[in-house]
């Protein structure tokens, strides 16, 4: 059903109150003045700056600004009906005398006018709720967003008189990333990709991308990642990239295809430094997704309901992502127990809910180092699709992870036995790998060597790794997810 359409109901329901919360202030004086066509109601705009004018038909504006309470006091007084937009009109809703103008003018339903208030954050003061409804402005499918890259392409070939460049995989992509925004603000993004040399190619993706999240104006409470890591960045972890990989196509279709839901999200435990986070960046990175990340210290307001809401805020900006990966990175730590109704079981409420109804295509990736801190309704069947445990890493994992990190740093690994340093690295987490080689290759420089197998040894053998510093902690941990969990390797 089209905009209109819905509006047109719910005007002709009664509603004379209706609130609009858009920035694309055009997008609704367009779609009102279809809306006067149809109905053969006078259409009128106000905002501060330029009082009240008439829309439809030639008239002249009025140049003299004029107060909100004064215009509607106006209206109540109007005869014939007519339909008001009020822009940026949420300064005056704390406004005592105006809320009341405007349960007058919505009680006095003989008159048949109809308030519309447009802002980019309202909030419906409580005297107004019952006369009133929300209306939200569809967003563009990616036909719609297809046809307006097609569009601008046309635009700017004929500008500069040569054609754009781009393949139809850049194009859907494109679509795809551009989904859940506004019809104008994905029309200046596309602009800005297209006008910048007349190529659409892989790298204006990340732009437009990162683009988007800025223009979503999210604080410090969800940040854009914008390193992500490949799966061959990854040592190990086997059962989880086949999980991942089977599960791809499904998360990216429009559509789940008959019989299969589509993936929700995983819980990654295990030791610390073992590889749970650089998991979470390769998954961003394999299915080429957006990856944000949830900062649950950052949420937290000491007034009451806000760090809810702080939440709530991050996740509908998740949602604008989509398609996206959200991270929480040590989720025990924002969900630990406090008294009934304190922040932290009301934030747990807020997140559950999300989970159990969200429609959204954001894959929540979870991780956890405390199995013991975790709240037991987020570990029950259902919440995540799977739990997985990464585990220290054995063998043939540690010789790869040697690999992995000796390349990154451009070093030969033909002149180093990674077969002794996987022997002689036994319990040791991936990060604690990574930081003998990064200290070997300090030692060696001061000495003016190339880096060595002994330079590495040195520094294994300096290195007391956590698997012995916590070795009962750990040991516990292991117990309980061998009976409980997947595991990711």
């Amino acid at each position: 059903m089209s905009d209109i359409i819905d509006l047109e109901l719910i005007i002709e329901s009664g509603i004379s109150t209706v609130f609009i919360e858009t920035a694309d202030e055009e997008r609704v004086i367009t779609l009102f003045r279809r809306l006067s066509v149809r109905n053969g109601k006078a259409l009128y705009r106000w905002s501060v700056a330029t009082g009240l004018s008439r829309l439809e038909g030639d008239f002249p504006a009025r140049r003299q600004a004029q107060k909100l309470a004064d215009v509607l006091a106006q209206i109540s007084q109007a005869t014939t009906a007519g339909l008001y937009l009020f822009l940026d009109s949420h300064p005056w809703m704390d406004d005592p005398l105006t809320v009341r103008l405007i349960r007058e003018v919505a009680q006095h339903s003989d008159h048949d006018h109809t308030l519309v208030f447009i802002g980019p954050q309202i909030e419906i003061p409580a005297e107004l709720k019952s006369l009133s409804a929300r209306f939200e402005l569809s967003l563009p499918t990616q036909e719609q967003l297809a046809e307006i890259i097609h569009q601008e392409s046309a635009a700017w070939g004929e500008r500069n008189r040569r054609s754009v460049k781009a393949s139809r995989s850049v194009i859907d992509a494109m679509t795809q990333n551009l989904l859940g925004m506004t019809l104008s603000d994905a029309r200046r993004l596309i602009r800005q990709a297209i006008y910048d040399d007349g190529i659409l190619a892989d790298d204006d993706i990340d732009e437009l991308v990162e683009s988007k999240y800025r223009m979503l104006d999210s604080d410090a409470v969800l940040t854009f990642e914008m390193e992500t890591a490949k799966f061959g960045d990854v040592a190990g972890l086997r059962h989880l990239k086949k999980w991942l990989q089977q599960r791809r196509a499904v998360f990216l279709a429009d559509k789940a295809p008959a019989g299969l839901d589509s993936p929700k999200g995983i819980l990654l435990l295990g030791v610390q430094g073992a590889g749970k986070s650089l998991a979470a960046k390769s998954i961003a990175g394999a299915w080429q997704l957006p990856l944000l990340r949830l900062d649950f210290a950052a949420l937290y307001n000491k007034y009451y309901g806000e760090t809810e809401r702080n939440l709530r805020d991050a996740l509908h900006t998740a949602e604008t992502m989509e398609p996206c990966v959200l991270w929480i990175d040590e989720i025990e730590k924002g969900l630990s127990t406090d008294d009934e109704g304190g922040p932290s079981q009301r934030i747990l409420g807020t997140l559950l809910t999300w989970m159990a109804e969200r429609k959204s295509r954001v894959f929540l990736v979870a991780t956890a180092n405390d199995i013991e801190a975790l709240p037991p309704e987020l570990l029950r069947k259902g919440r995540f699709d799977e739990i997985f445990f990464v585990d220290l890493p054995r063998s043939d994992v540690r010789r790869e992870i040697f690999r992995i990190h000796l390349q990154k740093r451009d070093q030969e690994i033909e002149n180093i036995d990674l077969e002794v340093l996987s022997e002689a690295t036994d319990g040791f987490s991936g990060a604690e790998i990574e930081q003998a080689v990064v200290a070997s290759l300090y030692s060696a420089f001061a000495q003016q060597q190339p880096s060595t197998t002994q330079h590495i040894l040195e520094e294994v053998r300096n290195t007391r790794p956590l698997s012995v510093l916590m070795k009962e902690k750990i040991d516990y941990l292991r117990a309980w997810a061998a009976e409980r969990t997947v595991m990711a390797d």
